[in-house]
């Protein structure tokens, strides 16, 4: 981590080697993260250019280079987020959640998971819920606040996320077994 607090410092004071070697050393899994959110590579990297330039912009309101992978994922998630907002017609049904889905069927279903599979085929509007709550750990409330729906809307979507995610992993599943068999 002697390397990431070096480059940190350096890049503070608009060092551009510092600030590239930051860019190789977090751009990969930024990428990610976007295009978890956005699912489309040539937005995602939009995105993550436009996050890096803000961040560089605004160092100097990351207190410390232990939190700096912690702050850059946030300025991803949120310009994610907007752009989202700002460019995708996310249809939401305004229902309240009436059950919720038992963690344990998608905790004892995951062992090799396609991510980026999962997430391409997830609907955009489970997707964006599901991101915000399990990866970013936000509440319902604060959910509500961002996107401008309803706790209850929000409940809904995870909860039609949860769904989708079982009914995804049984039919991989099925898949995987299936193969399997004719194989043999």
């Amino acid at each position: 981590m002697k390397n990431l607090e070096e480059n940190f410092l350096l890049a503070k004071k608009q060092d551009r080697r510092a600030q590239k070697t930051l860019y190789e050393m977090f751009s990969s899994k930024m990428l990610a993260i976007a295009n978890s959110y956005v699912n489309n590579l040539h937005d995602a990297e939009d995105i993550l250019s436009g996050a890096f330039l803000k961040c560089f912009t605004k160092l100097d309101e990351c207190r410390d280079w232990k939190s700096f992978p912690f702050w850059l994922r946030k300025i991803v998630v949120n310009d994610s987020v907007s752009f989202l907002r700002k460019n995708r017609n996310i249809l939401y049904a305004d229902v309240e959640i009436a059950d919720d889905h038992p963690e344990e069927d998608i905790d004892e279903q995951i062992t090799e998971i396609n991510l980026e599979k999962l997430f391409s085929q997830m609907p955009a509007g489970y997707r964006l819920i599901f991101n915000l709550y399990v990866f970013e750990d936000k509440k319902h409330h604060e959910i509500a606040e961002m996107l401008n729906i309803s706790e209850g809307t929000s409940k809904s979507q995870l909860s039609k996320a949860k769904k989708w995610l079982t009914e995804f992993l049984k039919t991989e599943e099925n898949e995987k077994r299936n193969t399997e068999t004719a194989k043999i």
